[in-house]
C-alpha cells in the first residue's frame, strides 16, 4: 500500500491517478525551463544556500536570459570559480542563505560574472552518474 498524507492508495489506484498525468513525464522541458536556449544546468555542491530550499547534490536549472535583480539567486564566476549565492546588487555583495557563512564582497580587483540565474532546483533522491559532470559550489 502506498500512503499520502491525506488518504491511503492501493496500487492500482495510485497507477491510475499516475496514468492521467503521463504527459508530464515527456514535457518536463515545457514545466521547468523558460528559455530553452539560454538554460544549462548545474549541481550544488555544500549547504551554504539551504536556507532557500538549495541542498548539497541538487540540480539547479539556470537561465541566462533572466535579468539579475536585488535578491535573485544566481550562479557566478568569481575569480575562476563557479558560486551560487544570493546576488545583493546594491551592495555588491554575494550572500549564503545559511547564517554559517559570511557575506563574499564582489571587490573592483575581482574578477566576476552573473552566469545566469536559478529559476528551479531539483532534488534528487537517486543520484544519477551525469551529476558528476556539473558543479557550482556555494
Amino acid at each position: 500500500m502506498i500512503r499520502t498524507l491525506r488518504q491511503h492508495f492501493y496500487l492500482n489506484d495510485f497507477i491510475n491517478i499516475a496514468s492521467d498525468y503521463s504527459e508530464l513525464r515527456t514535457n518536463l522541458d515545457d514545466l521547468l525551463v523558460l528559455h530553452p536556449c539560454a538554460t544549462w544546468f548545474g549541481v550544488a555542491q555544500g549547504d551554504s544556500m539551504q536556507d532557500e530550499g538549495i541542498y548539497d547534490g541538487d540540480v539547479l536549472i539556470i537561465d541566462r536570459q533572466v535579468n539579475a535583480l536585488q535578491g535573485a539567486v544566481i550562479v557566478a564566476q568569481l575569480n575562476g570559480e563557479f558560486i551560487c549565492k544570493i546576488f545583493d546588487k546594491k551592495r555588491r555583495m554575494l550572500l549564503s542563505a545559511n547564517p554559517q557563512y559570511h557575506a563574499v564582497p564582489i571587490r573592483d580587483c575581482d574578477t566576476f560574472s552573473v552566469e545566469g540565474i536559478v529559476i528551479r532546483s531539483v532534488r534528487m533522491h537517486f543520484k544519477s552518474s551525469l551529476q558528476g559532470l556539473w558543479s557550482c559550489t556555494p
